[in-house]
């Protein structure tokens, strides 16, 4: 772990009256009654949850295989055997860039993308979307830009289009770059783009000596039942001392701290009384409820789907919305702002009877005239998932979403278009047959770039129906 000057060294002037007092220490417990610590920690596992999922994928993605400030990409589309993240897309390859910006920030360098939509979507600790470069936001044409941490003081760079300041020092930049999948050798194509993603720090971009490393030994393992247990605040303060604490901010972390939460404090459940532990857990018990419980705060519900709310931005968009933030992150960790794409899911019929294929056939059908509306390099698909567990699942022909860059699909002469969602093959072949697992499950519709009109009202898939 960093030592305390060099932790003060580094913090703006401005921060420091918060954290002198506090830094690497452990904050008395003694003065809580069972009762606040219960809702102090009902409130602090709200707002840490996506925190803690973030961590979660960091480890497995960046930490464990020792990959920071470089590129890991996938080289085929995401199907079931991807477990890393709940509800990932089957539409566009992954680009993972964990960036570790203590040293130094970070400079990527992106191509010209003329033929496809692309994203490259900065998410920091919190899992706030602080940042975009891609189709949407900066265009088609090449780009460099400029990642920095909270404590760097510098100023854009000659050469670098965009400069983009995290609020922690660690953080994710998530790329989606599309495949169409009708085009032959696309993913070739897309491969070669990928190789040409480039990251490397401000030192090498500038032409300057490097400055020193620092140490990598400094991540607690993550481990999900310490996580679902009291030991979640010793992760919790681990992140916080990671980042910056926004002003807005600092009275309710200052609040968590009566149950020993803090950036970098020492935190060991054991060294809490019985009643305050016990307690502590039963908020923890009352606040994983709330965020399994909080569809109705995530979207509305037409034509038996759950039409998405703003449930991912930054912070300026998602600031004190905690149990949304949270709800979020267990139900599609990464999402983007619903301007870079829109994600209705459904999951029962519209007389409330939960998807089952195991004991029904469906249907969506759309009218002439009602397919998802998509801008210019948008498109639209619909992924299934099992549940309870939100993953994609094996079937017989490797599909596992559909949508308008499917090939062979069929619609009618008027334009319609109908999908097939069940376990075995439809009688009318396997072109609009989504193949559902044997057991519940839930579909998401993803339209990339959708039209204005489709954002004001939410666009609405037709019903998922039963076939008699």
């Amino acid at each position: 772990m960093f030592s305390l000057k060099k932790v003060l060294r580094e913090l703006p002037l401005f921060f420091l009256v918060f954290i002198i007092p506090m830094s690497g220490c452990s904050s008395s417990t003694n003065s809580v009654t069972p009762d606040e610590a219960r809702a102090i920690a009902e409130e602090a596992y709200i707002f840490a949850f996506p925190m803690l999922e973030n961590y979660r994928a960091m480890q497995a993605q960046a930490i464990l295989p020792k990959i920071f400030n470089r590129f890991r990409h996938t080289t085929k589309l995401s199907g079931p055997d991807d477990t890393d993240v709940v509800r990932e897309n089957n539409d566009t390859l992954y680009s993972v860039l964990w960036l570790d910006l203590r040293a130094e920030p970070v400079v990527v360098s992106v191509p010209p993308i003329t033929d496809r939509y692309y994203t490259f979507q900065l998410l920091d600790l919190y899992t706030h979307n602080f940042g975009y470069v891609g189709t949407r936001v900066t265009g088609t044409g090449a780009r460099t830009f400029v990642v920095a941490g909270p404590h760097w003081e510098g100023e854009k760079p000659d050469g670098a289009d965009d400069l983009f300041r995290s609020e922690s020092e660690f953080l994710l930049c998530l790329v989606r770059t599309g495949v169409n999948i009708d085009l032959p050798g696309d993913y070739e194509k897309v491969l070669g783009l990928q190789k040409q993603y480039a990251a490397k720090p401000l030192s090498s971009f500038l032409g300057l000596p490097a400055p020193e490393p620092f140490p990598m030994d400094i991540f607690p393992p993550f481990d999900q039942e310490t996580a679902d247990s009291p030991g979640f605040i010793m992760y919790f303060n681990f992140l916080l001392g990671r980042l910056e604490i926004h002003p807005s901010e600092k009275d309710l972390i200052e609040k968590f701290g009566r149950i020993g939460i803090g950036p970098d404090f020492h935190f060991d459940e054991n060294e809490l009384s019985p009643a305050v532990r016990s307690s502590i857990q039963e908020g923890i018990d009352s606040a994983r409820e709330q965020i399994w419980g909080c569809d109705n705060l995530l979207g509305e519900i037409k034509n038996s789907w759950i039409l998405s709310k703003r449930i991912f931005g930054s912070r300026e968009q998602m600031q004190g919305k905690y149990l949304i933030r949270a709800g979020a992150a267990r139900v599609g960790l990464y999402g983007v702002d619903l301007e870079e794409a829109y994600y209705p899911s459904s999951k029962f019929t519209p007389d409330g009877m939960t998807l089952n294929a195991r004991e029904n056939n469906y249907v969506i059908d759309f009218p002439a005239g009602s397919l998802p509306p998509v801008k210019e390099l948008g498109f639209w698909s619909i992924t299934m998932y099992s549940m309870p567990d939100q993953r994609m699942v094996h079937n017989p022909i490797n599909r596992y979403s559909i949508g308008d860059r499917t090939p062979g699909l069929r619609y009618g002469e008027d334009g319609s278009l109908k999908i097939y969602l069940r376990k075995d093959v439809p009688e009318e072949g396997t072109e609009n047959w989504l193949p559902a697992p044997d057991g519940p499950f839930s579909v998401t519709m993803r339209m990339y770039l959708p039209e204005d009109g489709a954002l004001d009202p939410l666009y609405a898939p037709p019903p998922v129906m039963k076939v008699e």
